[in-house]
């Protein structure tokens, strides 16, 4: 069994966050481990979502919630029209580019929230009718999101995994942890 605390986690508030962030981002990983881009392209249950979809999504969200932190803009702003380009492959995109692209706004994640002066730094929340009008929150606040954003979406992705052929959380983390 995977232990629940890294053998060496910080024990800084940043650290904490970016551990529980990392494990969230390798349950969902993980769930695509031995698949083709087929399997993880199909969609074994009602739901339109799919393993290969998910990664995607859960890699462009966290690219979006750094850049709104950062004060900077998204290069893959999704529009109404594109919106659900996010959830699926397109072109030629396969899921070790998408998985190398997560790896990049992971690893920038990172450097912000180490870099940052304070997690009580603030920016503002784009329009949306979820949001309250000029709303602001901390990258505190962004960071337990990315927790819960990304930790539902591991939950999607077991139930997609195991749809397919029966393997789940813990038969893959055995899997990974022989190869």
């Amino acid at each position: 069994m995977v232990a629940l605390v890294p053998a060496e986690a910080p024990g800084d508030e940043r650290g904490a966050f970016l551990n529980f962030i990392e494990a969230q981002r390798a349950a969902v990983r993980r769930a695509s481990l031995g698949l083709t881009e087929e399997q993880a392209a199909s969609r074994p249950s009602a739901s339109e979502l799919t393993l290969s979809g998910l990664i995607k999504h859960v890699a462009e969200v966290e690219l979006n919630w750094l850049r709104l932190a950062q004060g900077r803009p998204n290069e893959r702003q999704r529009t109404k029209e594109t919106w659900g380009e996010a959830f699926v492959l397109v072109g030629d995109e396969t899921i070790p580019q998408v998985l190398a692209f997560w790896e990049a706004v992971a690893k920038e994640t990172e450097e912000f929230v180490r870099e940052v002066p304070s997690l009580d730094e603030t920016f503002a929340l784009p329009p949306a009718p979820w949001f309250p009008k000029d709303g602001r929150v901390s990258v505190r606040w962004m960071l337990l999101h990315l927790v819960q954003e990304i930790g539902r979406h591991a939950g999607h992705a077991d139930i997609i995994r195991e749809s397919l052929d029966g393997q789940d959380s813990f038969s893959l983390i055995a899997r990974e942890q022989e190869a």
